[in-house]
């Protein structure tokens, strides 16, 4: 595929660049965000909206300034990620991250527009910077993608319409992760519950290592409570902490499925009635 005129394949380590950017040259070649290279994506958004006919709802997904930077710079997922890192540090990223920003903006409310009925920013490279790299440069430009998408989807009826943000290993800014006008903080495995809910007034999302999912179902069963006993299941969206890995059995992706319902029944006692009518 084609994206900002440069080759994408995605292998089984991740999205590839087949010519990086190498210098300010190149990112001033780049041109503007343009819908139709995408319009595949948003007619298989809105051929799914249409099978699934009301019956959950569809999550828009888009990539995080950073995350979209570090894989245009590195060209690949990186250990270090000392290339883009480098861009940061010789100050050469505010153009990059201005035309980055818009595209997540058009992308997202094309996104919408097709079907999706929320969306998810991942900001999956966050927790390689440092807290204040990542407060200073990052965070502002989250803020204001999610303003201007509101923005835009006020004038089509869907202001309201739920964002959740997952800033990947960024535990240390949660306090202002929750301030950035998101209705949702979705949280990696490492952090505490009980720390969450002290900085994060929102809607929580997460945060079950994935790689629990390799347990015997008891086992996985009893993390499943304990992570839920631990968050409560009011303002909780429960998940993993991060994707699903490709040799992960789905029957145990389905009992996780199954086991967040049936542990949320029992720990509501009187809420029962509602929740059974939002699970059958």
């Amino acid at each position: 595929k084609q994206w900002y005129q440069r080759r994408v394949a995605i292998t089984p380590g991740g999205p590839s660049f087949e010519s990086p950017l190498e210098s300010m040259e190149d990112v001033n070649c780049l041109d503007k965000f343009k819908k139709e290279n995408l319009q595949y994506v948003y007619d298989a958004i809105a051929l799914t909206n249409t099978k699934l006919d009301g019956r959950i709802p569809l999550i828009g997904f888009v990539g995080g300034p950073w995350t979209l930077m570090s894989y245009m710079i590195d060209g690949k997922s990186s250990k270090t990620w000392s290339k883009s890192k480098k861009w940061l540090y010789k100050s050469k990223c505010d153009t990059l991250l201005h035309l980055l920003s818009d595209c997540i903006v058009e992308h997202a409310c094309a996104q919408v527009e097709a079907g999706c009925q929320l969306l998810q920013l991942f900001e999956t490279n966050a927790g390689i910077l440092s807290t204040e790299m990542f407060n200073t440069i990052v965070v502002p430009r989250l803020e204001n993608i999610c303003r201007r998408i509101r923005e835009r989807l006020s004038a089509i009826g869907a202001a309201d319409l739920p964002m959740i943000l997952f800033c990947k290993g960024a535990n240390q800014s949660l306090p202002i992760l929750n301030k950035l006008g998101f209705d949702v903080v979705s949280l990696d495995w490492t952090v505490e519950p009980e720390i969450a809910r002290d900085f994060i007034g929102c809607t929580i999302q997460g945060n079950l290592d994935p790689c629990a999912l390799y347990a015997s179902q008891s086992e996985l069963y009893e993390l499943t409570k304990t992570m839920l006993q631990k968050f409560g299941t009011r303002k909780l969206i429960a998940n993993l902490g991060h994707g699903i890995y490709p040799d992960v059995d789905p029957d145990n992706v389905k009992w996780f499925v199954d086991s967040v319902h049936s542990i949320s029944l029992e720990m509501n006692g009187d809420s029962n009635d509602e929740l059974l009518s939002l699970y059958t």
